[in-house]
């Protein structure tokens, strides 16, 4: 449930920083590094090989891959195009779905009847997101309304990456700390690529912009949400994990509406409606 909170929020608070000037690449960095600087004392005493500790090299670059700095530049992407409640329906929402998919094809895990109800609705309500962000396209929508779509595909993007880390993090056997420290660590090696390759504008954003981000990016969503999830896979299993995000949506349309005037439309509010209603009949199955 903190997991749910903290990445609800999250989606408002990447909208801001859009609003506020600042880049994809320039909220990964702050991100990872401030992240990582409040891990680092715990990694100097843990990990042994220092960083990955007994994850190994392949299965932190990997997991780190997934869920690590290219999964934050994809998803503060994606807030560049689209309203932050998209974000926050279509990731939790598809999450469950495509680790049901891989934890049926990969371990063999048959979802029930009810869940496969709950993971219908999730889709019924996702398609209809599509379809409003493809209808403000075509009708040719000003603004954010008219490009997101595209942003849409990035959050897609950002439930595939994340369904495949926890299945992962299961199948492996993962530490909570041990892939929260790791992911981190290792994705400060990439951040000198997104700097010298990507725009980047953070020397022109006032400090309460760059704090609010280095605060909720880097502390709550680097080290808590991904340790609180990573630890939620490891006590229930990929897939029964995957599904405590039914307050995303509303958490996002809430703060989205309160602080920055992004009300959704009634298309928005029945495909909400819908991804929540399917989440929590698939927390409920067996």
């Amino acid at each position: 449930m903190l997991t749910s909170l903290i990445w609800g929020v999250q989606a408002v608070v990447s909208r801001q920083s859009v609003a506020d000037g600042l880049t994809a690449a320039d909220v990964t960095i702050l991100r990872f590094a401030v992240a990582s600087l409040l891990l680092l004392p715990l990694a100097l005493r843990r990990m042994r090989p220092f960083p990955v500790g007994r994850l190994g090299w392949r299965r932190a670059a990997i997991l780190t891959a997934l869920a690590g700095a290219p999964y934050a530049l994809v998803l503060v992407g994606g807030a560049a195009f689209a309203p932050a409640l998209h974000a926050s329906v279509i990731v939790p929402g598809l999450i469950p779905v495509m680790t049901v998919a891989l934890a049926f094809a990969v371990l063999g895990e048959r979802p029930g009847i009810l869940r496969m109800i709950g993971l219908a609705f999730v889709l019924a309500g996702i398609a209809a997101f599509g379809s409003q962000a493809l209808g403000g396209a075509a009708l040719g929508a000003s603004g954010a309304g008219e490009r997101a779509w595209i942003g849409d595909l990035f959050f897609v993007a950002n439930a595939v990456m994340w369904s495949v880390f926890g299945l992962l993090a299961r199948r492996w056997g993962t530490d909570a700390i041990d892939v929260t420290i790791a992911t981190c660590l290792l994705s400060l090696l990439v951040l000198p690529v997104f700097a010298l390759t990507m725009p980047m504008r953070i020397s022109e954003v006032v400090w309460s912009a760059i704090a609010l981000q280095a605060v909720y990016q880097g502390a709550l969503v680097g080290v808590g949400a991904l340790f609180l999830y990573t630890k939620s896979v490891e006590l229930l299993g990929a897939a029964r994990a995957t599904l405590f995000l039914p307050l995303n949506p509303v958490v996002t349309a809430l703060a989205g509406a309160a602080l920055l005037g992004e009300y959704p439309s009634l298309i928005e509010v029945a495909g909400m409606l819908l991804v929540i209603a399917g989440m929590s009949v698939a927390l409920r199955a067996r």
